[in-house]
C-alpha cells in the first residue's frame, strides 16, 4: 500500500499547485528519490517542464517529459502507463491515478479553490476506502 500525503495549500489556483510540485520534486530529488509528476495533459506537462527550470533561482531539478530517450530522476507525463518504477508520484490530475499501487508514496496537492478541494475529498475517500495510509499537511 502506498502512503498518501495530502498537501493543503493556502493559495488558490493551479499555479500554486504547480509551484509546490516543483518544490516537492526538488526536495525528493535531493533526498535521492525518483519522482513522476502526473499532469492532466501534454500541455500541462510542458508547463511543468518549463516551470522546473524557472520556479526558483539557483534550483536544479534534472527532469524530462515522458518519452525522452534519457531517463531523468524526475519525469513528467500525462499518461500513467509511462510512470515507471518511481518512489514518489505527484498527482496534478483531478481524478485518482490508476497507477497508485506502483509507488511507495503519492502526493496530492490541494489548492484553496473550492473545486479543487471538492475533487480532493473524493480522492481522499477513495484512498481511505482502498486502505492506504493517509496524512494531511496544511501549509
Amino acid at each position: 500500500m502506498a502512503r498518501i500525503d495530502f498537501y493543503v495549500l493556502s493559495q488558490p489556483g493551479e499555479q500554486a499547485r504547480q509551484r509546490f510540485a516543483c518544490r516537492l520534486a526538488e526536495k525528493a530529488y535531493r533526498l535521492d528519490n525518483s519522482v513522476h509528476i502526473l499532469t492532466q495533459d501534454r500541455k500541462s506537462a510542458e508547463r511543468m517542464d518549463e516551470l522546473l527550470w524557472t520556479f526558483r533561482d539557483g534550483s536544479f531539478v534534472p527532469h524530462a517529459i515522458d518519452g525522452t530517450p534519457n531517463p531523468a530522476p524526475v519525469s513528467i507525463g500525462w499518461d500513467e502507463r509511462n510512470a515507471g518504477n518511481r518512489d514518489l508520484l505527484i498527482n496534478l490530475r483531478e481524478e485518482l491515478p490508476p497507477c497508485t499501487e506502483t509507488f511507495q508514496r503519492v502526493a496530492e496537492l490541494v489548492s484553496a479553490d473550492d473545486d479543487c478541494r471538492k475533487l480532493s475529498r473524493h480522492r481522499f475517500v477513495a484512498y481511505r476506502d482502498a486502505g492506504h495510509d493517509i496524512e494531511t499537511h496544511k501549509l
